[in-house]
């Protein structure tokens, strides 16, 4: 049996560990590309709007990027605890450990790090992705297969359809109202930067405002999970208690940040209708170059006469 490592043929082969999402990752690495390019063509745009169009390109960029990726993340929620707790089922055994819940839109993911991650001559370091899919019993039934730790199953457990808790479907359908909001403020953020660069400013910094009021919605969303029922997750002698985490608040972030835009490009195009059409179409358009060919002399009056046709003084002569 040495030659399968410890593992018996007849059993399947352990998992590795949920560490990071592959789909986080691409989403990143698509618009850090994008990124990259769009800076390329910076030294193209003439002047001072170079440093305009900077700012305006990453802070875009950052708005997109950080709406895609929160669909993805799964820590709109989140709750830890250091505590004393059995480890494995029909064992005595007791292990000191961190023990953390992550919730997402799609799924939720339990964490398990033991205090000394070795204990028992066995690594104690687990983290491990849940998905709603339609229900949560097959993952549940899967973990137990793989005979996942007593923490990790009691805290799944309370997200399957049999659970006197009831929190399965608070927790999806937040989760899955809020993902298809924010797919929406996507789709507003993508019009807003076509609108700008056409540029239409006024009804840009309109879709701005609605791509802020989408991502406030599917805050809003998520936070019924508030609604859900009571459930005390008991594991030794502590509980476990779920706060608003990093992207919850990373979202509500970039809702503002999209709000203050939007406000002040409509504000700016009230007062200075003019100044904010040329802040948005400097360095692109060729019309300022020819207006600064006509203000520097280039086409004065002398220079139209020489080029005057005269009638012809011979035959044969147009």
């Amino acid at each position: 049996m040495s030659f399968y490592d410890d593992i018996y043929p007849f059993y399947r082969r352990q998992r590795t560990s949920f560490i990071f999402s592959g789909r986080l990752i691409t989403v990143i690495l698509v618009f850090v590309v994008l990124a990259l390019s769009l800076l390329i063509i910076l030294p193209g745009i003439r002047g001072k709007s170079r440093l305009f169009w900077m700012v305006r390109i990453l802070t875009s960029l950052f708005i997109g990027v950080v709406i895609v990726a929160l669909n993805f993340t799964s820590d709109w929620a989140e709750a830890r605890m250091t505590t004393n707790a059995t480890y494995k089922s029909f064992s005595n055994a007791v292990v000191n450990a961190d023990i953390g819940l992550h919730v997402g839109l799609y799924g939720i993911n339990v964490t398990l790090r033991g205090n000394p991650v070795v204990q028992f001559n066995e690594t104690i370091n687990y983290n491990e992705i849940f998905s709603w899919h339609d229900t949560m019993d097959h993952e549940y039934e899967d973990a137990l297969l793989r005979g996942l730790p007593d923490p990790i199953l009691y805290i799944v457990e309370k997200f399957t359809l049999n659970s006197p808790c009831g929190l399965f479907y608070q927790y999806k359908y937040s989760g899955r109202y809020a993902s298809a909001i924010l797919w929406t403020a996507f789709c507003c953020w993508i019009l807003s930067n076509i609108l700008f660069s056409m540029p239409v400013v006024l009804y840009g910094g309109y879709m701005m405002l609605a791509t802020a009021v989408c991502i406030f919605f599917s805050i809003a969303s998520f936070s019924t999970i508030k609604n859900a029922p009571e459930c005390v997750f008991s594991i030794g002698t502590n509980s476990l208690v779920t706060e608003y985490s990093h992207s919850f608040w990373l979202a509500l972030a970039t809702g503002l940040l999209c709000a203050m835009i939007g406000v002040l490009v409509v504000a700016l195009y009230v007062l200075i209708p003019s100044k904010i059409k040329e802040a948005f179409s400097a360095g692109v358009d060729g019309d300022e170059d020819d207006e600064s060919l006509f203000s520097e002399g280039y086409f004065n009056t002398a220079f139209l006469d020489r080029v005057i046709v005269t009638p012809a003084t011979s035959k044969g002569h147009i």
